[in-house]
């Protein structure tokens, strides 16, 4: 799993396929008499594998081993508008954002409602649960009476705020008195470089993702509460993993409304319009995330952040084990080495669970991780996970018996646009058995100790499919341009009323061309309204739907540029087409075109769409027949009684070619050659 799904390519250890030769740790427990559930994020289901047909081989349930799941399948999913699956079939929340409903809270109850019912069910079966919060990645969502306590506590910026965790780090001994902070990288402005007009809002960005941080933290006291009343707390093992693998510097140099911005329209993120969007972070018209200021600060005393996974700044989290039945250390600090793939190891040795060789019939790989059990109750036992390599996109680094060799290739928040040569890149050395911030680049006087090191990342990479290097970022996002399958065969898609919460990937990429949407709707007697088919949410999508009477287009980017195209005259009562036709302007992506809107084959209103989006929609948003779930696309209905009044029987997408047809219209014989056609 050398990338996200989304950016899934087809090279071995970047296409998001996990081998049936490593069997997922709830898989073995499951096969030896444990209960198993997974809530939140997974991350996992190769996304041409998402759509209502799967497979289902690599989702947590039934393939992944887990006999319960609840959550959201991509990275990253809206806090108020959720797109949640519960097994294998999507749900919808109980509620709306003003009725109360946050998927944090709503995760939690789900937890706590899981192992009420597996120890009054099953007391006898010990149980193992993931529980993996959307909190806090991006999007920052949290109820305002918490953003509030937090009002004014960030006012000093980010370079001072380093200086105080720093102090505090040391304070709490989990940094050695030794330690250095780091110098901040030039390429990542100082608070005091900031323009003075925005500073009100990278402040009030902080406080959001503290109120975040609390709340989510609140709500895992909830799931912890729950054994503790249910008089299981001492006997079970705790992992409680803080971070995402260093604090996300994906949110441009100002922070942002929109995540989609830095990849889909990184020129309409301006400090004005930061200014004047202020009052919306982290409310249900916001997608937002903090500017990368913040998350090096977050990332203290390390250099860099997430995404540079050749310094500890993007690779490093604090950890906290809780076993008291069986740890008798209470309360301190252990610094030997480890890595998230040692996680199974520990759990397999807790459990007295021999790595199985052989699973459902198939040879198993030797465990990549090593057990951490040995430091539990020893401070000071020898450290025994002594090589690890790290890469991503290139972002590069080895680790071994205490030295690291790394180096930076691209920066998080520049995603599209030509990457440096590979070649270029410069290496650094650091002894950190000595320097544990990574302070001081040793590269220059110890040449020899780099070289080799650099010829272990080498070996490393080639053992582990970490090879060949990848650089791009956003074109990955598209299908057509990574180089993995695509659910989606041909030019031509037909839905059906009532399919919903199709992922973007298991749905017709129609960025970047010209396109055609055609639907077979029975309308009401009059004042036919609600949505026809839509893809995205307010991060950006289109919509076609009936406004007032009135057939109507909508193409939304990011939030900040929306494009409407109307009828001249209503839609009469009865059995009709509509037909949305886009002529893409072509000479790149993300490009415009004009739109031309058709009742039964005549033509009922034109207009254009200056740009488009040329990767993608969203993380999380889906397309839907008939309603608009999630976050609404058009500003014209709410996220809400979106529903179409007419009953939309079918729904043809045609790209390219296949979009042109000079009666625009779709014939039964056009149905019935393309449905012979795919026999």
């Amino acid at each position: 799993m050398g990338s996200i799904t989304e950016l899934a390519t087809s090279a071995p250890g970047y296409s998001s396929l996990r081998p049936n030769t490593c069997a997922p740790l709830p898989e073995i427990l499951r096969l030896n008499g444990y209960s198993t559930a997974q809530l939140g994020k997974c991350h996992e289901v190769p996304v041409w594998e998402t759509g209502p047909t799967g497979p289902f081989d690599h989702w947590p349930h039934p393939g992944g081993g887990f006999e319960y799941f609840y959550g959201f399948i991509g990275g990253e999913t809206n806090q108020w508008y959720p797109a949640i699956y519960e097994g294998t079939t999507p749900v919808e929340p109980w509620g709306t954002p003003d009725e109360g409903y946050h998927f944090m809270a709503d995760l939690a109850d789900k937890a706590i409602r899981w192992l009420h019912q597996q120890r009054s069910m099953a007391p006898d079966k010990p149980f193992f649960m993931y529980f993996a919060p959307g909190a806090c990645h991006c999007p920052h969502h949290v109820p305002q009476e918490w953003i509030e306590k937090y009002k004014g506590k960030f006012d000093q910026g980010w370079d001072q705020v380093r200086e105080e965790t720093f102090a505090r780090q040391k304070q709490l001994g989990v940094i050695p008195p030794e330690c250095e902070l780091t110098a901040r990288p030039e390429e990542i402005p100082g608070w005091d470089e900031t323009e003075e007009r925005l500073r009100p809002v990278l402040a009030r960005q902080m406080e959001v993702y503290a109120a975040f941080l609390e709340y989510a933290d609140h709500h895992v006291g909830r799931v912890i509460d729950t054994l503790g009343d249910l008089d299981v707390l001492d006997d079970t093992l705790v992992y409680y993993i803080i971070g995402d693998n260093g604090a996300s510097a994906e949110g441009t140099l100002i922070g942002t409304t929109n995540e989609m911005f830095i990849a889909e329209a990184p020129d309409l993120l301006t400090p004005d319009w930061m200014i004047d969007h202020i009052d919306e972070l982290g409310t249900p018209t916001s997608y937002n995330h903090y500017a990368v200021g913040w998350a090096h600060a977050m990332d203290t005393p390390y250099q860099w952040t997430k995404q540079v996974a050749s310094h500890w700044g993007g690779t490093r989290n604090g950890t906290i084990v809780r076993w008291p039945s069986r740890i008798k250390a209470k309360g301190e600090i252990r610094n030997q080495f480890h890595h998230v793939v040692d996680l199974a190891p520990t759990v397999l040795e807790a459990t007295g669970l021999p790595f199985p060789t052989m699973v459902n019939g198939v040879l198993q790989e030797p465990l990549h991780g090593v057990s951490m059990a040995y430091s539990f109750d020893d401070a000071g036992a020898a450290e025994r996970h002594q090589t690890q390599y790290f890469e991503m996109f290139c972002n590069r680094g080895i680790y071994h018996q205490g030295w690291t060799a790394v180096t930076k290739h691209q920066v998080p928040w520049v995603v599209t646009g030509p990457s440096a040569q590979l070649d270029d890149d410069v290496w650094e050395l650091y002894d950190t058995t000595k320097d544990w911030s990574q302070a001081h680049d040793l590269a220059a006087t110890m040449p020899d100790k780099l070289a080799k090191l650099k010829r272990l990342f080498e070996i490393e990479a080639t053992k582990y499919n970490v090879l060949p290097l990848d650089p791009r970022k956003a074109e990955r996002m598209n299908p057509d341009l990574a180089g993995r399958p695509s659910a989606v065969i041909g030019k031509t898609q037909l839905l059906f009323g009532g399919m919903r919460r199709l992922q973007e990937n298991v749905f017709i990429n129609i960025k970047d061309k010209s396109r055609s949407v055609t639907a077979e709707v029975e309308f009401p007697a009059a004042d036919a309204s609600g949505v026809i088919i839509c893809q995205g949410g307010n991060t950006g999508g289109w919509s076609l739907y009936a406004h007032q009477g009135r057939l109507r287009y909508c193409y939304n980017v990011c939030g900040a540029a929306y494009f409407y195209v109307s009828a001249d005259a209503p839609l009469p009562a009865g059995t009709h087409q509509v037909r949305m036709e886009f002529g893409y302007d072509g000479g790149g992506v993300g490009k415009g075109g004009t739109v031309t809107l058709y009742l039964d084959g005549t033509k009922i209103g034109e207009g254009r769409v200056d740009r488009t989006h040329p990767f993608a929609f969203s993380l999380d948003e889906t397309a839907d027949v008939g309603i608009d779930l999630g976050s609404p696309v058009s500003e014209d209905y709410g996220p809400t009684g979106n529903a179409s009044t007419g009953t939309v029987t079918w729904v043809q997408i045609d790209i390219d070619e296949a979009a042109e047809d000079p009666d625009h219209t779709i014939s039964a014989d056009e149905r019935f050659h393309l449905a012979m056609a795919r026999q």
